[in-house]
C-alpha cells in the first residue's frame, strides 16, 4: 500500500505541469463561456452564483482528492512540494484579502503613503530567504514552536511560541473570513452574517481532510485564479485608455492624468482643498517616522509569520526551500507591482465617471454597494437615487452633482468595484470576485492550519499526550481546525471595526514575538534558553501592551504611562488636545469605540500603534543578548546543532521528523 501510494504521488508530481495547464485552460474557457452567457442575456446574479460556486467546487474537489491519514502529509505535505509550486502556493497563502482587496484600496486612499505597505510586504521575503526559511527547513520541524522547543529546550519556549502564533494568526484569519463575507454578500445577494459562514464552508472543505497537502495543491489553483482576476481589469483599462496592454508601463500616464484632474476639480468646485489628498504627495497620512516604521514592521513581520514559514517545511530539500522563496517573491511581485497601477486606474475612473455626475444620473451599480453600507454619498448610504438626492438636499448650498467631499467609498470595495466603475462587462466583475474569494480562502486555509497544527502537534501531542497514536492526532487536528474556524467566523460576523488594523497588528506582534528568538537561535550559538524566553516575553509583551493601551485604554496610557498625542503628519499639530480630552467624563473609559477622542491617537515617540514592532523587536533582541551573556553558554551538543543548521548541505538535524 505504501509503495502504491508513493508511486501515485510521484506520478502526480511528475504531471503537475500538465494538470495545472489543463486547469488554467479550463478556467479561461469557463470565463469565456460566462462572457457569452452575459451577451445572450443571462442575469448578472446567475453569473455571480456560477463564478462563486464553480471556483468553490474546484477547490473542494482538490481538497477531497488530497485527503490523507499520514502525519507528515497532513502537517508538511510529505516534504515533497517542488520549489516552483511551493512558491506559487506561498504566493496564494500570502496574498490575502488584505492584499487582493485592500492593497489597491489603501493606495487609492493614501496615495504615495500607501507604498509603505507594498514595500514592506514584498521586502519581507528577502529576509525569509536570507535569515530564516532555509534554516528552519534544514532543522526538519513541523511547526515554528517545534524549532523553539528544540533550540531552547523544553515546553516553556514551545508554549510561548504557540501563544505568539495564535495571537498573530487569529486576527488575521478573522479578516480573511470577513473578506469572504463581503464578497459573498455582494455577489450572492446573501445577508452578510450568513455569507461569512458560507465562505467558512469553502475554507474547511479545502483544509480539513488533507491538511497541508490539500491546502498546498488548492493554493496553487487559487493563485492561478487570483492573478488572472487581478490583472485582467487593469490590462483592459490600460489598453482602452492608453492603447498599451501593460498597465505598469501606462501607470505614469494615469498618475499625470489624476494630477491634472485634481487641479480641474479644485478649479470647478468639485473638490475642497481640505478633502483632496494629492495622489503623489508624500507624508500626508504618515509621518516619515511612521512611513518607514510600517515598511520595517511589515517586512520583518512577514519573515516572522508562522503560516508563511510553515510553507518552507514542505520542500524536499534546503536548496528547494531557498529556491521556493525566490519563486514566492516573483509570484507576489506580479500582484504587488500591479497594485499601484490598479489604484491609479481606479482613482482616475472615479474622478472621471463619478465626481461631477448629476445626482439623478448616478449609475445603479453604486446602490448594490450602498445597501451594504460600503458607499456613502452626502453622509448617507447610497441605497437608491431618492436616498442620495434627499441626503444631498439636506446639505446647505449643494450644487446637485457628486463632489469629492460627498463621495465616500470603503477601501475594500475599490478592487471589486473597479470593473463596474469603468463600465466593463459584468463577467469581469464576477472574475474579480472569484479572485478575491481565492485570495481570502487561500490565506484563511494556511492560517487555520497553522493554528490547528500548533494546538494539535505542539500542545496536545508534545505537551499533553506524547504517546497519542497517529489517528487520534489527526482527529484532534481536524476538530481544533473546525473549532478555531467557527470562532473566527463568529467574530467576523460581528463586523469588528478594527479588523483591517488588526491585520497590521499581526505583523508587529510576529515581529516582536518571533523574529528575535528565531534569528538569534540560528545565528548566535551563545543564545541561551533563559535569554530566548525572556526576550520573547519582553518583546511581545511590550508590543502587545502598546497596542492594547493606545487603542483600548488610551486614558490610562496618558495618565499612568506618559503617552502624548500623536501629531498630524501634514501640519505637525497634535491630533487631539490632551488636556481637553482628559477633562471629558469618558476620558478613562475602557474598551472605547473608535469614536473616542483618544483611541489610536496617543502613544510614545509619535509612533502609530500599528508599528509597535519597532518598540518590541529591539527590546526583545536586547533582552536576549543581556540575559544570554549573564547565563551559562548552551551545551557543546546544542552549539554543534546550530552549526549544522547553518550548513547549506548535509543531513537534516531532526532526522526522525522526515519519516
Amino acid at each position: 500500500m505504501a509503495t502504491q501510494a508513493s508511486t501515485g504521488g510521484s506520478d502526480f508530481l511528475s504531471n503537475l505541469g500538465r494538470i495545472y495547464g489543463f486547469y488554467t485552460g479550463g478556467f479561461v474557457a469557463f470565463v469565456l463561456l460566462l462572457a457569452v452567457l452575459e451577451m445572450i442575456g443571462v442575469p448578472n446574479k446567475v453569473l455571480g452564483y456560477l463564478f462563486v460556486f464553480f471556483t468553490l467546487a474546484v477547490y473542494a474537489i482538490i481538497g477531497i482528492l488530497s485527503r490523507t491519514a499520514q502525519v507528515s502529509e497532513y502537517y508538511v505535505a510529505g516534504r515533497s512540494v517542488p520549489a516552483f509550486y511551493n512558491g506559487m502556493a506561498t504566493g496564494a497563502d500570502w496574498m490575502s484579502a488584505a492584499s487582493f482587496v485592500g492593497m489597491a484600496g489603501t493606495l487609492f486612499l493614501l496615495g504615495y503613503d500607501g507604498l509603505a505597505w507594498v514595500l514592506g510586504w514584498t521586502g519581507g521575503f528577502v529576509l525569509v530567504s536570507i535569515l530564516i526559511g532555509p534554516y528552519l527547513r534544514k532543522f526538519g520541524a513541523y511547526t515554528v514552536p517545534d524549532f523553539l522547543s528544540f533550540r531552547y529546550g523544553g515546553n516553556f519556549a514551545r508554549g510561548l511560541g504557540v501563544i505568539v502564533l495564535v495571537a498573530c494568526s487569529f486576527t488575521y484569519v478573522t479578516a480573511q473570513i470577513y473578506g469572504t463575507g463581503i464578497i459573498a454578500s455582494r455577489f450572492l445577494g446573501m445577508q452578510f452574517e450568513l455569507a461569512v459562514f458560507a465562505g467558512l464552508v469553502g475554507i474547511l472543505v479545502c483544509s480539513m481532510l488533507g491538511g497541508m497537502r490539500a491546502v498546498t495543491w488548492t493554493q496553487v489553483a487559487q493563485y492561478i485564479v487570483l492573478i488572472i482576476a487581478y490583472l485582467t481589469p487593469i490590462v483592459i483599462l490600460s489598453t482602452k485608455i492608453y492603447g498599451i496592454p501593460i498597465p505598469q508601463l501606462t501607470y505614469g500616464h494615469a498618475i499625470a492624468d489624476i494630477t491634472a484632474r485634481e487641479q480641474e476639480m479644485l478649479a470647478n468646485g468639485l473638490a475642497a482643498a481640505a478633502s483632496l489628498k494629492p495622489h503623489i504627495q508624500p507624508f500626508l497620512s504618515y509621518s516619515p517616522l511612521n512611513f518607514f516604521a510600517i515598511i520595517l514592521c511589515m517586512m520583518v513581520g512577514t519573515a516572522s509569520l508562522p503560516h508563511i514559514l510553515m510553507r518552507y517545511f514542505t520542500t524536499p530539500s534546503v536548496r528547494e526551500a531557498r529556491q521556493s522563496v525566490a519563486w514566492s517573491l516573483l509570484f507576489i511581485f506580479l500582484l504587488y507591482f500591479s497594485a499601484p497601477a490598479y489604484a491609479a486606474f481606479s482613482k482616475l475612473e472615479v474622478y472621471t465617471n463619478i465626481i461631477g455626475r448629476d445626482l439623478s444620473a448616478i449609475r445603479p451599480w453604486l446602490f448594490s454597494w450602498g445597501e451594504l453600507g460600503l458607499i456613502q454619498i452626502c453622509g448617507k448610504n447610497a441605497v437608491n437615487i431618492d436616498a442620495v438626492i434627499a441626503a444631498c438636499k439636506a446639505v446647505a448650498g449643494h450644487p446637485g452633482v457628486v463632489r469629492l467631499q460627498d463621495f465616500v467609498i470603503n477601501t475594500d470595495v475599490i478592487v471589486l468595484s473597479t470593473p463596474e466603475i469603468a463600465g466593463l462587462p459584468y463577467v469581469i466583475s464576477g472574475l474579480v470576485a472569484a479572485g478575491g474569494l481565492a485570495a481570502a480562502l487561500s490565506t484563511a486555509d494556511g492560517l487555520l492550519l497553522a493554528i490547528a497544527n500548533a494546538l494539535s502537534h505542539d500542545v496536545y501531542y508534545k505537551m499533553i499526550d506524547p504517546n497519542a497514536p497517529t489517528a487520534r492526532r489527526l482527529i484532534i487536528a481536524r476538530v481544533l481546525l473546525l473549532a478555531v474556524a467557527v470562532v473566527a467566523a463568529a467574530t467576523a460576523a460581528t463586523k469588528p471595526g478594527d479588523i483591517l488594523a488588526m491585520v497590521g497588528w499581526a505583523f508587529s506582534l510576529a515581529m516582536a514575538g518571533n523574529f528575535p528568538a528565531l534569528v538569534m537561535g540560528v545565528w548566535w550559538k551563545r543564545t541561551t534558553s533563559a535569554g530566548a524566553v525572556c526576550g520573547i516575553i519582553a518583546g511581545f509583551g511590550l508590543c502587545l501592551f502598546y497596542l492594547v493601551t493606545t487603542r483600548y485604554f488610551p486614558g490610562a496610557g496618558v495618565k499612568y504611562f506618559g503617552m502624548t498625542s500623536l501629531l498630524n503628519p501634514a501640519t505637525g499639530a497634535p491630533l487631539v488636545d490632551i488636556a481637553k480630552a482628559m477633562a471629558l467624563p469618558n476620558a478613562m473609559e475602557s474598551w472605547p469605540t473608535l469614536a473616542h477622542p483618544l483611541a489610536n491617537k496617543v502613544g510614545w515617540f509619535n509612533l502609530n500603534n500599528i508599528a509597535c514592532g519597532l518598540l518590541g523587536a529591539p527590546f526583545g533582541f536586547a533582552v536576549i543578548v543581556i540575559v544570554s551573556l549573564l547565563g551559562r553558554a548552551p551545551s557543546r551538543e546544542m552549539q554543534a546543532y546550530v552549526d549544522e543548521i547553518r550548513k547549506p548541505r548535509g543531513r537534516t538535524v531532526l532526522e526522525e521528523k522526515t519519516t
